[in-house]
């Protein structure tokens, strides 16, 4: 018989009739009862577990319905996270430390999640800041989708001298002799910048399946259990999914994924789909790891890239004929699909697409949708619904709210994207972050952007009518993200019969003030019933740690996300740099730095815990 394990004593936020309970019994990987902590302790047997949750409170575990994990792990190991860092001056030390400890010809590497609004200098760094923090070692630090910095020694690696090649949609910087200073510039598309970081070296195969493996962990850190994997540039089906694939098959995977398959040259789109439908099919998997459609690039003239310091782009006339071959095969071969849409003039011409494809093959209640829709309308929003689509939201906006409000004004910025307006037509809604190079992977500065309508830089964005409560936004992020993946009733809520899913809060969501909700983290995080991350009191529980390699790594050295602790509320912003507590080590516990904040955690080797 399976094992039966009761969690008791907690607050448990269910999702479900009633909404909190006191306990939870799970068997064999599934919810078999909630209640109050008598009642199952009641039915208790000797080979019964029992974990006292001490008071804590319980979610459903979180599903982020946008985000790129699979090939965010590959790389992890290799990347400078500046997520959550406090001050320009810690990331600039930071950048410099990791540059002194990188072997050639490896690189320093920032790539995304992080915004100059995250500082407490408010600005971004300088090429001159950036090479004197590393004259020798290549840096390339990737700024949402609009820029990318790199250093001389950079330019040299990726041989961008007076003869660098001029990009279509980009712009290599120069000096008034001709020679490229260091900065890209995507105009608007972001091929300049990926193309560029993807002539530096890649990790060696075991060290990518360490960098997965403990990408996947710091992501069950926050609490996440689930993520719906939106493909991306330069990630390549089947070759670069073969790292996950072994992850899967050796039991060693600790997320849920289910992976949409993103076609990568312009033009051959067709080409790929039609091979892809011959050789898997959604749904191929399990409910770890599953195939869940094509997207969220179906054509290249379709991707309206949503950098809002330059114009919104015009998608070019072959856009509707292109995509009508793409969809109308995919929807013959019955295949759920995401499209990338920004703006509301590229939705109009999709949907145009779509109603024209849905009256010849009905799509007849197959799961589409599409990501991001800062700017739709009420109408087409009306006309998603009558087509049976969805409508994946990312907190975009929370890393670059002020460069919209810059270019289109207040008024429009209040509702991008109108996501109350989409609640009440009754379009599938799912939450997200559109990690890692854009916003962070971090959960709760979503459900904050959510909740409070603000960006990670403080501006208020939306007005009350288009804020969320808490447990509307939790509910987008858990019960809304499964329909995204075709599991509505699996996962998503603490309820008998569904996915043994949840997590342990460091503090209660639902009554701490909201600035304390981008602080919270996971004390122990499970998935089908096994505990795949576990901290403070729960550190007894926890599986294996997992030493980091290469040995140079700056996950080794940093971690990942970098929380400011709880000291720092009311610190000084008077200091300018920032320095390691005296009689601090990197060992075995959070390191606290000094920075502009106050005291705040780079974490350690026992994150992967």
């Amino acid at each position: 018989m399976p094992k039966t394990t009761i969690y008791h004593n907690g607050r448990i936020a269910t999702n479900s009739t009633p909404y909190f309970v006191e306990a939870l019994a799970v068997s064999d990987g599934r919810i078999t009862s909630t209640g109050p902590s008598a009642e199952l302790l009641g039915k208790r047997t000797d080979a019964t577990e029992v974990v006292d949750l001490r008071g804590r409170t319980v979610i459903p575990g979180l599903n982020d319905s946008h985000m790129h994990p699979i090939r965010g792990g590959l790389n992890y190991n290799m990347e400078l996270r500046w997520d959550g860092v406090p001050s320009l001056a810690d990331a600039l030390r930071m950048l410099k430390d990791q540059a002194e400890r990188t072997p050639a010809p490896q690189w320093v590497r920032v790539i995304g999640g992080w915004t100059e609004f995250q500082f407490v200098e408010r600005r971004m760094p300088t090429l001159d800041e950036i090479n004197e923090a590393a004259p020798d070692t290549p840096v390339f630090v990737l700024h949402l989708y609009d820029r990318a910095l790199l250093n001389g020694a950079a330019l040299r690696a990726v041989g961008y001298g007076k003869n660098a090649p001029d990009f279509p949609a980009g712009e290599v910087q120069r000096d008034r002799h001709g020679n490229p200073t260091g900065l890209l510039i995507a105009k608007p598309n972001a091929n300049i910048l990926y193309s560029t970081l993807a002539k530096g070296p890649k990790l060696p195969h075991e060290d990518q399946l360490n960098s997965s493996r403990l990408f996947f962990r710091e992501l069950n850190r926050f609490g996440i259990t689930s993520a719906i994997d939106a493909g991306g540039g330069f990630q390549n089906y089947p070759d670069d999914y073969g790292v996950v694939s072994e992850l899967h098959r050796s039991g060693e995977l600790s997320i849920r994924l289910a992976y949409n398959l993103f076609t990568q040259k312009p033009k051959q789109e067709l080409s790929d789909f039609q091979n892809w439908t011959k050789i898997t099919k959604p749904g191929d998997g399990d409910d770890l790891y599953r195939v869940n459609g094509a997207g969220e690039m179906l054509v290249f003239s379709a991707a309206d890239f949503e950098d809002f310091l330059v114009p919104r782009p015009d998608m070019i006339p072959v856009m509707e004929s292109e995509l009508k071959a793409v969809i109308r095969h995919l929807v013959e071969n019955r295949w759920p699909f995401r499209l990338h849409t920004t703006y509301n003039e590229t939705i109009e011409r999709a949907l145009n697409v779509y109603e024209e494809v849905n009256r010849e093959i009905p799509f007849d209640g197959l799961h589409w949708f599409f990501d991001h829709c800062e700017t739709i309308t009420d109408r087409n929003i009306e006309r998603v619904k009558a087509l049976g689509g969805g409508i994946a939201v990312q907190n975009r906006m929370a890393f670059q709210g002020e460069y919209f409000v810059e270019r289109y004004g207040a008024q429009q910025a209040k509702r991008t994207p109108p996501i109350r307006r989409m609640l009440e037509i009754g379009v599938p809604v799912g939450a997200g972050t559109d990690a890692t190079r854009v916003s962070s992977y971090n959960p709760y500065l979503s459900l904050y952007w959510l909740i409070t309508g603000r960006t990670v830089g403080g501006l208020s964005l939306y007005s009350q009518e288009n804020r969320l409560d808490r447990e509307e936004a939790l509910k987008l992020y858990t019960i809304g993200s499964s329909w995204f993946s075709t599991e509505d009733g699996k996962k998503g809520a603490l309820a008998p019969g569904q996915l043994a899913d949840l997590a342990v809060l460091s503090a209660d969501y639902f009554s701490i003030p909201e600035e304390e909700i981008k602080r919270l983290e996971s004390v122990l995080t499970i998935v089908g019933g096994k505990v795949v991350y576990a901290t403070e009191e729960f550190s007894k529980l926890a599986p294996p740690p997992l030493p980091v390699s290469p040995s140079w790594s700056p996950i080794k050295e940093y971690g990942g996300y970098a929380n400011p602790s709880k000291e720092t509320v009311g610190a000084s912003h008077s200091r300018a740099l920032s320095a390691v507590r005296p009689g601090s080590s990197t060992k075995n516990h959070h390191v606290s730095v000094l920075g502009d904040l106050g005291f705040w955690h780079l974490g350690c080797d026992c994150f992967a815990f």
